[in-house]
């Protein structure tokens, strides 16, 4: 695994993106699918541009599947992840798992980084590091998601030439990881059906995640979980690690509070 680890760490160090191909077997997608449909049926259509108002979101997705710890704690995505956070914390955090359904027409989403959640210094840190986790086979054509590759060494420019974005084909079973600095949004649907997946992702743990996970999470359903699943939503201590950072004393007395 040491191995697999490296080499999707370089791609992702690089490319800011990478592919995990065959990351678990597609039956597990299709049963959590399955478990979520009743999900995708009863939610509304997003509200606003950015979220997309053809657009279907829902989080809170431990309690709603109990499939999704497996992929919220894949090993190898794990693994990957600490590479890439870890210098700046002592451990990672959940920042949320969201299922997203693209309708048919919808439009392309404003390309963003994640990372503007947080109103700290940008480039010398990482700040979270998404996985998007296909239900259906991402296509330009159905929505997939739109990457722009390299794009976390321009991290102060907001905005790429779509021509130059790049739509990985992953399906059931792959992993997409993507950083928080990556410029990126979902595609248009010119497709005549939904485009379905689930985004997991992960942040430095001594921030405020953007999915409240002691309130998505409380005691009562956060006792349930393995140690592991606990600490990663937020059932353990951490706090920075500013003296591995190389931004200089103005960084460190920031991360300091």
């Amino acid at each position: 695994m040491s191995a697999a680890v490296d080499r999707h760490v370089g791609t992702l160090a690089c490319d800011g993106r990478c592919v995990l191909g065959h990351a678990i077997e597609p039956a597990l997608i299709f049963d959590i699918e399955a478990e979520l449909n009743p999900r995708f049926a009863a939610t509304p259509l997003c509200r606003g541009a950015f979220y997309g108002e053809r657009t279907k979101r829902f989080g809170l997705l431990l309690t709603r599947s109990p499939a999704i710890e497996r992929l919220v704690m894949h090993p190898l995505v794990l693994d990957i992840v600490e590479q890439m956070l870890l210098p700046w914390c002592e451990r990672i955090a959940l920042n949320l798992t969201q299922a997203i359904e693209i309708h048919p027409r919808a439009l392309a989403q404003l390309p963003h980084r994640d990372q503007d959640m947080w109103a700290g210094p940008k480039g010398s840190l990482e700040y979270l590091v998404n996985v998007m986790w296909p239900l259906k086979t991402f296509t330009r054509e159905n929505g997939g998601t739109r990457l722009w590759t390299g794009s976390h060494f321009d991290w102060n420019v907001p905005i790429l030439p779509e021509e130059e974005a790049n739509v990985p084909t992953v399906s059931p079973g792959d992993a997409l990881i993507f950083l928080g600095s990556t410029l990126h949004g979902g595609g248009g649907n010119v497709s005549a059906a939904p485009r379905r997946g689930i985004v997991v992702s992960y942040c430095l743990g001594w921030l405020k995640p953007f999915e409240l996970q002691w309130l998505v999470y409380p005691p009562q359903v956060a006792r349930l979980f393995s140690p592991q699943l606990a600490a990663l939503v937020g059932y353990a201590p951490t706090k920075p690690r500013p003296q591995r950072c190389s931004s200089g004393p103005k960084w460190v007395k920031w991360a300091e509070g």
